[in-house]
């Protein structure tokens, strides 16, 4: 792994405000790819080899299903996240933007009475790249990690928490088009340089190299086991990849260039988007249902209901709004808009979601939030509590806060666990304070502090680099 200073380039009021970690850099000419992996990171003894699996004779055609059940701990290079019940009672927002200017919000919850008020305030804002920021990710259960990607092929990696800049991943050739911590112990990345990349986050060392797609990884999506991921491209194929063993398991052609691919809450659908078209399909790799939305999409995810364990499917695109689509438990019927976030006034082009814990004296213990971000430089919080159950008509959800970044051209969104709720995070607090104390001890922590600026008056990316990206 090498390790790249923070640029000075960007916007004279928004300067970077992290300290630099003291990280093990590479040799000057190992520009590119991060060969060496310490033994800590060893999962066997191919490991350090960093050498990507041909798979000779493994993938093969659509037509064999997706096995997600249970094998030997030892043979798994993802572990499984931990079963923790508990639930943040505040979060954070991290939005990316063609400006490369990376944004921090804090959410928090506070009541009066029966009546809750939500709240968004900034963090910080700086230039963490030195091109546009395609992709951000944020570890889950604590928060702890915060990983951005960039055109300018680099992976940065922060501490949410110490508030500090771990280092950069120098592993790919090409724009990063996709970042996943599918656990707390592990990140996977996508590039244009058509291969997926799965790092330890012990050490941030290389622990497989995915190669299959020929030309640009469009997305990747793991599925909830941490055992499987499946990825689409500009060669049109969906590929199935297999992370106990570090190598591709089965492809199919697609016959078009899909653009996203997300696994549904239970793992048991996934869909695959391709502009305004939304293809269902099951583990067994059979199309259930293709969905032609009104308008051109830019992102999709599923979610569970606020109440309830029905499932939703979220469709954000160039309508300006975020469509709610009703996934029934009855496979054979296709899923249908049942709701319209409102608000935004240009395209929607991310959305994410989190259960958060209310304050006590709320008429319920927790709910679901749904953030969006816009090309109109807005990100917008509703609460899908306020879903009816059931309605005959559509229903309007309007957003519940509100930031405004004054012009900033946002492209992805991430939302990380803020503080944990009271008792049922004690365990896990205890352990992620030990970590936290390990390297405070040597070094000073620099504080984030707000700025109130918008990014509309920094350097800015050509108005034809936002256009290709929506095409």
């Amino acid at each position: 792994m090498s390790a790249r200073a923070p640029s000075t380039k960007g916007p004279a009021h928004a300067k970077p405000i992290l300290k630099k970690a003291k990280v093990l850099s590479d040799s000057p000419k190992s520009h590119k790819k991060a060969v060496s992996v310490p033994k800590q990171a060893r999962l066997d003894s191919n490991a350090s080899k960093v050498a990507p699996s041909k798979g000779k004779g493994k993938e093969r055609e659509a037509g064999v299903g997706i096995k997600t059940g249970r094998k030997k701990k030892a043979a798994s290079s993802v572990s499984d996240p931990s079963s923790s019940t508990s639930l943040p009672s505040s979060f954070k927002v991290i939005c990316g933007s063609y400006e490369k200017l990376l944004y921090g919000l804090e959410g928090t919850v506070s009541s009066e009475g029966s009546n809750l008020s939500y709240h968004l305030k900034p963090i910080f804002i700086f230039p963490a790249h030195v091109s546009c920021i395609k992709a951000v990710a944020a570890s889950p259960q604590g928060g702890k990690w915060l990983a951005t990607g960039s055109a300018d092929e680099i992976i940065k990696v922060w501490d949410l928490r110490r508030r500090k800049e771990i280092g950069g991943l120098m592993h790919h050739e090409g724009s990063i088009t996709h970042l996943e911590f599918p656990s707390r112990s592990h990140l996977i990345s996508a590039s244009e340089d058509g291969t997926l990349a799965l790092f330890s986050a012990r050490d941030w060392a290389v622990l497989r190299t995915l190669k299959g797609h020929k030309g640009r990884v469009n997305s990747l999506a793991v599925h909830q086991s941490c055992k499987v991921a499946l990825s689409v491209g500009k060669d049109r194929t969906l590929r199935m990849w297999d992370l106990m063993r570090g190598k591709g398991s089965a492809s199919t052609k697609l016959g078009k260039e899909a653009e996203l691919v997300r696994w549904s809450t239970d793992g048991t659908l996934f869909a695959v988007q391709t502009q305004n078209t939304i293809d269902i399909y099951n583990t067994e790799m059979e199309l259930l249902h293709s969905i032609t939305h009104p308008a051109r999409l830019q992102d999709i995810k599923f979610c569970k209901r606020a109440d309830g364990d029905g499932e939703l499917l979220f469709a954000g695109g160039e309508d300006k709004k975020l469509s709610v689509y009703d996934v029934p438990k009855d496979r054979t019927k296709i899923p249908t808009i049942i709701a319209e976030m409102v608000g935004h006034t240009n395209r929607v082009k991310a959305v994410d979601s989190i259960r958060i814990a209310l304050p006590e004296g709320s008429s319920r213990p927790s709910t679901t939030l749904v953030c969006t971000i816009s090309s109109d430089g807005k990100v917008r919080l509703f609460d899908l509590a306020a879903l009816p159950a059931s309605s005959e008509e559509k229903t309007q959800l309007e957003p519940i806060a509100e930031y405004d970044s004054r012009g900033t051209r946002l492209t992805c969104l991430a939302l990380a666990d803020g503080e944990m709720d009271g008792k049922s995070a004690v365990n896990g607090k205890r352990k992620r304070d030990e970590e936290d104390e390990e390297g405070a001890a040597s070094d000073q922590e620099v504080e984030w502090n707000p700025q109130h600026q918008g990014g509309g008056e920094g350097e800015s990316g050509s108005e034809d680099e936002e256009d290709s990206d929506a095409e």
